[in-house]
């Protein structure tokens, strides 16, 4: 789709290979972002503590991959404070799409995340006895997702899920996929879910130790251990001493691409991608097996072009997308990048646009031996959780599509605890593809020129705003503390 732009960037890339660029994207260009610190976890004399008798007991069931989960878990732990509930400990429903029987303890530690919670609600592993053999649905406290809006407010639960605990001591939600909105909410149940995402859910042993397994393939050249190391990897945080400094080789430093480009984004996206009637034919049948609900809508909606779709920035980006982007932000050949996310579609041609200018394009599969990834095999959130940690620890993140749940949370978790020193680029699709609309005749130093604007606009040091989820975007006077 972009051969001369493609063919361009080449040209310009070999020849900046030695040369030094006075832009650097390696680096935050904002000295404010490390002005803000990490105190979700600080006491304050106005935060409520736990009441002296709960209302009963909330259990959840989550859908959805790991990062959804994730998102699922601390809502939940809001909505226990905000009704005066003991928080029975999460359950992870099984998805036919993700496909993982996993459960919170493959994946977080149970007993740190009670510990860490322990001021602000009670949480128990299981419900008790007296209450296990209850029928839920038959009491009419089984809640779903058809029964509560998206985004509910607190007084959405106060109204029609505290009298159902009062009365029975027991409510259950299945599915919880965004129940809980991000404002008006107290200051306090905002800051218990930076609290929960930012503190409490910390990967098992078996994670952190492969995870940092990963890092350490990827990367042969460590400073001390900053504090997003520590956080998401514990004890097994790489370090080097100073005396092995010489004797490290290979990259001081690494990009993690998440390049939201698999089969499901690609179907779903109803976007045209240049390969004809085959690509579209194999994409009306992926939709018609898993997206029942959109072929559905369909019918019933007036259609909107793929060209239309493109221009108001819907599409997810491409390889080829992908790789001039960095191109023009003057990431040389030489860069190694670290792939997040599962299978591309299309495969290795798919991406052979991309390695032909990045060929040092590793994933957690070529890193890892068959035998280390083994016990993560069938475990789709395990898998992603490697992918979580390669991405949040990198030296530069690279997103695709800002509203990816992993994109989103990584990011987060960069502003929380990179210190300022932890760089995230994020195109704006719709910008982008009113650049790239052009691309038969614009020049490069003009491409170049506008897609540095566009990823500088996007690192701006900016309060969390009204609405915008707190996980993503974590400075705000609940979450963070500006010094």
């Amino acid at each position: 789709m972009y051969g001369r732009l493609l063919k361009l960037a080449s040209m310009v890339l070999a020849e900046k290979e030695f040369k030094q660029d006075s832009l650097n994207f390696w680096n935050e260009p904002y000295h404010q972002a490390s002005k803000w610190k990490p105190c979700a976890d600080k006491k304050y004399r106005t935060t409520p503590g736990k009441p002296d008798k709960s209302n009963g007991y909330i259990m959840v069931s989550a859908n959805g991959g790991l990062n959804q989960q994730r998102v699922a878990i601390c809502n939940a732990v809001a909505v226990a404070s905000l009704l005066n509930a003991t928080l029975v400990l999460p359950k992870f429903l099984y998805s036919n799409v993700w496909k993982d029987p996993s459960q919170f303890g493959d994946i977080y530690q149970e007993d740190y995340f009670m510990r860490i919670l322990k001021d602000d609600i009670d949480i128990v592993k299981e419900l008790p006895p007296h209450l296990k053999p209850l029928d839920i649905e038959a009491m009419g406290t089984l809640i779903t997702d058809a029964d509560i809006v998206k985004e509910a407010k607190p007084d959405d639960y106060i109204t029609s899920v505290l009298p159902l605990l009062l009365q029975n001591r027991v409510v259950h939600f299945l599915g919880f996929g965004n129940r809980l909105g991000f404002d008006p909410l107290p200051p306090h149940l905002q800051r218990l879910r930076c609290k929960c995402n930012f503190h409490a859910l910390k990967f098992v042993l078996k994670i952190q130790k492969v995870g940092s397994l990963l890092i350490k393939r990827i990367k042969k050249y460590y400073a001390a251990p900053r504090q997003l190391d520590k956080q998401l990897l514990g004890d097994f945080a790489p370090g080097i001493s100073p005396k092995q400094h010489n004797i490290a080789s290979g990259p001081s430093r690494y990009l993690a691409l998440h390049l939201r480009f698999e089969e499901d984004m690609v179907a779903y996206s109803l976007c045209d991608f240049g390969g004809g009637d085959y690509e579209k034919k194999e994409l009306e049948a992926y939709r018609d097996v898993h997206f029942p609900l959109l072929i559905e809508r369909l019918k019933n909606s007036k259609p909107v072009s793929p060209v239309e779709l493109r221009k108001l920035g819907r599409c997810p980006l491409t390889p080829e997308e992908a790789a001039l982007v960095l191109a023009a932000l003057g990431f040389k050949p030489e860069t190694f990048i670290y792939l997040a996310g599962s299978h591309i579609y299309g495969g290795s041609s798919r991406m052979q646009p991309f390695t032909s200018l990045y060929p040092n394009l590793v994933t957690k599969e070529t890193l890892l031996t068959s035998s280390e990834l083994a016990p993560f095999k069938n475990f789709s959130s395990q898998l992603a959780a490697l992918d979580f940690i390669a991405c949040a620890t990198s030296d530069v993140f690279a997103m695709t599509d800002s509203g990816s749940q992993l994109s989103s949370l990584v990011s987060g978790f960069r502003t929380y605890y990179g210190d300022g020193h932890a760089p995230t680029l994020r195109p704006n699709k719709k910008r982008l593809a009113a650049i790239l609309s052009e691309n038969r005749t614009i020049g490069w130093n003009t491409f170049e020129d506008r897609v540095r604007k566009m990823i500088e606009e996007g690192q701006r040091v900016q309060l969390r705003g009204s609405g915008r989820s707190i996980y993503r975007q974590p400075r705000c006077p609940e979450c963070m503390c500006r010094s």
